[in-house]
């Protein structure tokens, strides 16, 4: 009877981890909280869109919990930054604004985005990995947008409030992120994969170079080939050409992703716990199904036995 107890006792542990899990997944991501100053790495920073109306930019403070303008640091992000940093339109309209919160070295990167509805290309995992290829390591952001755009203009007020701030980000580097965020996007786009399984191979792929530490093109390469390989994925040989050519840059560039091993761990778990947008086959919920039959069935028949 020992032996059983504590069979039983694993089993609930099992369901209480599994049915437990999911419970963070689906919890609606809000502003971080901002009521405790640290007076070694200064107060947050915002940024907001240029483009945004008094009423908008009242309405951004509020979703990023911005109560009293003297307790952070405040920049706006202009036509003309958006130039600076991601070679964009100088005549483009932005809204989108963010809040970043300087974190001890070795906390990680940790991105919220406030209004997911409002966001509609940049995905959490898409702006994490951009801002470790432009070099931002440990920082919490928020992201937020009264109306429906891309996301992009949030990204520009990142860079920026680390140029005013005087923690200058490498120009190379923070256009390489930026075209690594178009790669993103564009594959998503034609490709027709999902923004979570996107980010999943840009993830990977970085792993891998972080492991391999590749000395060639043709290593890039190979790398790239067989992380598609192994996660389903059929390109087109320019999009396949787009994703060689982004990585070749970030080679040449001497990117250490073995420093930031774990953040980009931490983007791969982040993703594994979206495997359903990911799109694993029906064989892997079978499995769970089975596993799940098999977990009831035990306990059941532990119960009859308490009994007969």
């Amino acid at each position: 009877m020992k032996g059983l107890w504590k069979k039983s006792l694993a089993l609930l542990i099992t369901l209480a981890l599994f049915f437990g899990m999911p419970m963070s997944i689906f919890a609606s991501d809000g502003a971080t909280d901002t009521d405790s100053i640290n007076e070694k790495l200064g107060p947050p920073i915002v940024v907001y869109g240029g483009t945004l109306t008094d009423e908008q930019k009242n309405e951004v403070k509020r979703l990023l919990e911005v109560t009293d303008s003297s307790d952070v640091v405040e920049y706006e992000v202009t036509g003309a930054d958006i130039a600076k940093y991601i070679n964009g339109d100088p005549n483009s309209r932005m809204f989108s604004s963010a809040k970043i919160v300087r974190q001890e070295e070795g906390n990680g990167l940790t991105i919220n985005i406030v209004t997911p509805e409002n966001i509609t290309e940049v995905t959490k995992d898409m702006y994490a990995n951009a801002l470790l290829t432009a070099g931002v390591e440990d920082a919490t952001v928020d992201v937020a947008s009264p109306v429906k755009v891309s996301g992009h203009s949030a990204l520009t007020g990142i860079y920026k409030a680390y140029d005013a701030e005087g923690e200058t980000l490498d120009k190379e580097r923070m256009e390489l992120a930026n075209e690594e965020l178009d790669v993103a996007t564009d594959l998503a786009n034609r490709e027709g994969m999902s923004d979570e399984k996107v980010s999943q191979l840009l993830t990977e792929i970085k792993q891998m170079i972080a492991e391999q530490n590749p000395a060639s093109k043709e290593e890039i390469e190979q790398i790239i080939n067989e992380q598609l390989d192994k996660m389903g994925i059929s390109l087109s040989e320019q999009d396949r050409q787009m994703l060689i050519d982004l990585f070749e840059k970030m080679r040449n560039l001497d990117i250490d992703f073995g420093k930031v091993r774990s953040q980009l761990e931490d983007i791969a778990n982040s993703l594994i716990k979206n495997a359903e947008e990911l799109g694993l086959d029906e064989g892997f919920w079978q499995k769970v199904a089975n596993f799940l039959s098999e977990i009831f069935g035990a306990l059941s028949s532990f119960f009859r036995g308490l009994f007969n």
